[in-house]
């Protein structure tokens, strides 16, 4: 093991080893339908798209089908990107709805859909090109690798095994885990008694890396924004300018660690 590889990477895994958009769209849809009862309840041609691109402004799951809200209600893409954050408070007051409300309605939606028609739910999950094959490599050169993420576990499990990446559920931070991410990293560092510079970590917001980078014993884990995932121009450019991230583009991550640094 070189300096210029890791001894364990940790991946994030919707916006970094998967695409969820066609899910999270269709979820939302549902979710919005039953929420606000359109006269129709066929999405807009141009609609999905739309969602896809504004999915970077998304913190937690259910601000989706208040963004499919927004959208419907012609509310400018440029002002969602820069003001998400106080266009989802005003949509809700303006309907009586609490965010508990909506994400509960969103939960139920997709555990129904989940119990009902597993394999169509895991279906619309698709694998960034490459991906599957680096995961592969990198665990038969005997990293190790763990997925940190905000999506059940099982679920991640699943959509690993119908890939033939098999990773113990030991190796499986999901949203089971209900603690911070850096809180994760922190104790796989203890568990596999490495230094933190020898722990890479990737991630599809930057967010998240800024909070292990303000980790004053996580100062040195290295930190890789993935460029391919839900985020938007600003972050990177933020990200190229942040000394302690690295960004990594999608032909960068299938190539040797060395590359990437």
């Amino acid at each position: 093991m070189t300096a210029s590889s890791p001894k364990i990477l940790a991946l994030d895994f919707d916006g970094v080893i998967c695409d969820g958009l066609i899910e999270y769209f269709e979820v939302a849809w549902r979710a919005y339908c039953q929420i606000w009862s359109p006269a129709n309840d066929t999405p807009p041609d141009d609609l999905a798209l739309r969602f896809y691109r504004l999915r970077p402004v998304i913190e937690t799951g259910w601000e989706m089908p208040v963004l499919i809200k927004a959208l419907i209600d012609d509310v400018p893409e440029d002002k969602i990107l820069q003001d998400w954050i106080s266009i989802t408070p005003q949509i809700l007051l303006a309907d009586k709805l609490l965010a508990k409300e909506v994400a509960i309605k969103l939960d139920s939606l997709r555990d129904e859909w989940i119990a009902t028609d597993l394999d169509g739910w895991l279906s619309l999950h698709r694998f960034y090109p490459g991906v599957i094959e680096r995961l592969k490599l990198a665990i038969a050169t005997q990293v190790n690798v763990y997925i940190v993420s905000t999506k059940e576990g099982r679920f991640i499990q699943q959509l690993l095994q119908r890939e033939g990446v098999e990773l113990p559920p030991s190796a499986i931070f999901g949203k089971e885990v209900k603690r911070p991410k850096y809180e994760t990293l922190r104790e796989l560092i203890t568990a596999v008694d490495i230094q933190p510079d020898n722990l890479w970590f990737i991630e599809d917001r930057l967010k998240t890396l800024e909070l292990v980078q303000q980790q004053t014993d996580l100062k040195q884990v290295k930190l890789f924004l993935a460029d391919w995932g839900y985020n938007t121009q600003p972050e990177r450019k933020a990200a190229q300018n942040n000394q302690g991230i690295k960004l990594l583009s999608l032909s960068q991550f299938a190539k040797d660690f060395a590359g990437w640094l």
